[in-house]
């Protein structure tokens, strides 16, 4: 079978790196792709917007299935156009994909439904905006409601924050269309987690956990980006604890949508708070994250295809479980000095030969240009460093070991990802 991946990051190529290995996959396409990818795909010049050109290209191509990467083209509708044209592809249609493209309309149905999330209010104008703000109780969390690349949350720890945030989401749009609207939420205290899982509509079943550190600097400090690095499973997630999101969150996410008449299929990844009183959404997303990606897809024991075709054709009910192997992954992200701001591309990554030798790293491209058989920065997010072995806090240390071995002018990576992990008691971890 023929495959195409709509997407250019390392979410995709992580994806791409999966599907290879699946006995069904003849050959893969990614669209538009990047050059670290080029080993395992064959790129194709069109955007993830040109939802048209991509249609005609499966067509044309006989593409047994079609893989979305990132949100846009999915809150976009890409998967209602294939459908109507007979074209297999793997993602959730516009209005099931509206849980992550409105952060209102998710938040209407988790209150409508009585889905454990934080109190919120919705705002279409600043004035109204600030004059709630004004008498509220910090912290509190300021969204843009609709899509910013992960990068439109912010926490408002006392009034001029939130002043400032509803100025920049809202007045100078620095998100565009996506701060027409935004939702303000209570600041919900305890451990960050995001659950994964597969969805055909009818059954919802977890993959795993992860963790994901979005903010560009140590100690969750500075703008938050596409995501700095992530490791997976959380320790914090035991069978106990991932039980009971899949009681009290994944099923009656589910209902929900049915009831509202919303068939989703897909992947449905949920970002929850483990607060004292158990397990709160904080948001919906409707496809695989990046970097999380970077670390799910290595610990995935099961044909990622084999599992496409099962949710696009309801057949989840035949499968009790989705297996993964029982390592642990860390992903640490190398970035352009300057990311997620202003930053300067072109420069030599070298040491990337050396990093093939080591069996239990895997590096995915997210920000890279192949020229004369060296590779070169082209991109914010450049590179992911993947470790996999046993042990989370020894995984930890096995990729920054490597980190060492590559560099590029202006190199920039957190040092702690996975850093809460010490907090965790050591059996639980290990």
């Amino acid at each position: 079978m023929k495959v195409l991946i709509v997407g250019n990051g390392g979410r995709e190529h992580a994806l791409a790196w999966k599907l290879y290995q699946s006995e069904k996959v003849d050959k893969i396409y990614a669209a538009p792709g990047n050059d670290g990818m080029l080993e395992i795909a064959e790129r194709v010049d069109i955007e993830t917007d040109e939802i048209e050109s991509l249609a005609n290209f499966a067509r044309e191509n006989e593409i047994g299935m079609t893989v979305v990467g990132p949100e846009e083209p999915l809150v976009a509708g890409i998967v209602d156009y294939f459908v109507e044209r007979d074209l297999p592809i793997f993602g959730p249609k516009k209005q099931a994909a509206l849980l992550e493209g409105s952060k209102a309309f998710a938040k209407e149905i988790l209150n409508k439904y009585n889905i454990p999330t934080g109190e919120y209010e919705v705002f279409t104008d600043p004035d109204s905006a600030l004059n709630y703000l004004e008498n509220a109780e910090y912290p509190l969390v300021v969204k843009a409601n609709g899509l910013a690349g992960g990068k439109g949350v912010i926490v408002a720890s006392n009034y001029q924050n939130a002043q400032d945030a509803v100025s920049r989401i809202m007045e100078d749009k620095a998100f565009g269309d996506a701060g027409d609207r935004i939702v303000v939420e209570d600041f919900i205290e305890g451990e960050e987690v995001s659950i994964f899982a597969l969805t055909d509509g009818q059954t919802i079943l977890p993959v795993t956990s992860t963790r994901e550190h979005k903010a560009v600097f140590e100690g969750e400090e500075g703008p938050n980006t596409g995501g700095m690095g992530s490791y997976s499973p959380s320790p914090y997630v035991d069978a106990e604890v991932m039980d009971q999101i899949c009681r009290e969150i994944l099923r009656p996410t589910l209902h929900a949508l049915n009831s509202e008449g919303i068939d989703y299929r897909g992947v449905m990844h949920v970002g929850i708070i483990l607060t004292e009183n158990g397990p709160e959404v904080i948001d919906y997303n409707a496809r695989f994250g990046d970097p999380e990606t970077q670390v799910i897809m290595p610990l995935l024991a099961e044909d990622l295809l084999e599992l496409m075709q099962m949710t696009n054709d309801v057949k989840l009910k035949y499968k009790k479980e989705i297996n993964v192997y029982g390592s642990d992954a860390v992903c640490v992200i190398l970035a352009a000095a300057g990311y997620p701001l202003t930053y300067e591309t072109g420069y030599e990554i070298k040491g990337l030969e050396n990093l093939k030798h080591h069996d239990d790293l895997i590096v995915f491209h997210s920000g890279t240009r192949l020229e004369d058989g060296k590779y070169y920065t082209d991109g914010g997010r450049v590179l992911g460093m993947t470790a996999v072995g046993e042990g989370i806090l020894s995984v930890i240390d096995s990729v920054y070991n490597y980190i060492n071995e590559v560099e590029f002018k202006d190199m920039h990576y957190r040092t702690d990802i996975g850093f809460t992990i010490s907090e965790v008691p050591e059996n639980s971890v290990e």
